[in-house]
């Protein structure tokens, strides 16, 4: 069992980043085939009994849901503000490393109040606890055991990501998930009560994610404000969090989608064509 929880990692350089930062690769887990083939047969029983508990909110790696639906119904919502003569504020928030950073023992406890048979949940934390991996580099190979978090090579790790933030708290804002990938939006007539409504939630998703050990990445997170007043086209959205206030842009990116403040969709359909 320990050999088969064993991977490979290989690591591929992203696109347009400096090959000579490590920061500037994502590795890849080649796991055992025998190991995936049991875990897709878990996966077909546990999925059944987890699905139907899942939020609305949550759109990753469920069957009829995608990321185009994710970022449809965030712009349909912010359009439908701003047909209400309305302001939207949105703020776009990014986990640090949220796959490695799963808490163990709060998955099992969130796994035991959704799953009937704990003899299930004990064989699928055997699975996921005391996983190792191998990284070739160019001075030898390196093992290195794997304290905490699921594995993104595993099958089930989309399944478990998805059971441990199933119970995100409840927000004024609507919440738009697509696994660790999170939007929050607002829309009122007035700047000072989007603020905060956003400020009030970050408040509150920090407490939750500090509670379960997820950490939040502050220096990607960004807010964005959605309006068709020209007047107002350098107003920036100073949502609070932990005493800081987040920066805020003209364009934010959501699930590979450009958004600027009126949905024109000008600097994404730009970006596109270049690449073609």
């Amino acid at each position: 069992m320990v050999v088969l929880r064993g991977a490979l990692v290989v690591a591929i350089p992203m696109p347009e980043k400096p090959l000579g930062d490590p920061k500037s690769y994502r590795p890849i887990s080649l796991l055992c085939v025998i190991f995936k083939i049991l875990e897709r047969l878990i996966y077909a029983r546990v999925e059944t009994i987890t699905e139907p508990l899942l939020s609305q909110e949550q759109a990753g790696f469920r069957h009829g849901r995608s990321a185009i639906d994710q970022v449809t119904l965030l712009t349909q919502d912010i359009e439908d503000s701003l047909s209400a003569k309305k302001k939207a504020g949105a703020m776009f928030v990014d986990l640090t490393a949220a796959y490695d950073t799963v808490w163990h023992r709060g998955l099992t406890c969130k796994l035991l109040r959704l799953l009937p048979d704990r003899h299930m949940v004990h064989m699928i934390m055997e699975m996921v606890r005391n996983r190792s991996f191998t990284l070739t580099t160019g001075n030898g190979q390196r093992i290195r055991r794997i304290k905490n978090g699921v594995q993104q090579g595993l099958v089930l790790a989309s399944l478990l990501f998805n059971t441990y933030i199933s119970d995100l708290p409840a927000t004024i804002s609507r919440k738009y998930a697509y696994v660790d990938d999170l939007a929050i939006m607002h829309a009122d007539g007035d700047w000072l009560a989007v603020k905060g409504a956003l400020s009030k939630d970050m408040a509150t998703l920090g407490e939750y994610l500090q509670t379960w050990k997820l950490k939040l990445c502050t220096t990607k997170m960004v807010s964005a404000v959605f309006h068709l007043n020209n007047k107002e086209a350098k107003r920036e959205l100073k949502v609070n969090f932990n005493n800081e206030t987040l920066p805020s842009c003209s364009e934010s990116k959501y699930l590979g989608v450009t958004l600027d403040r009126s949905l024109t969709y000008r600097r994404h359909i730009e970006s596109l064509r270049k690449r073609s």
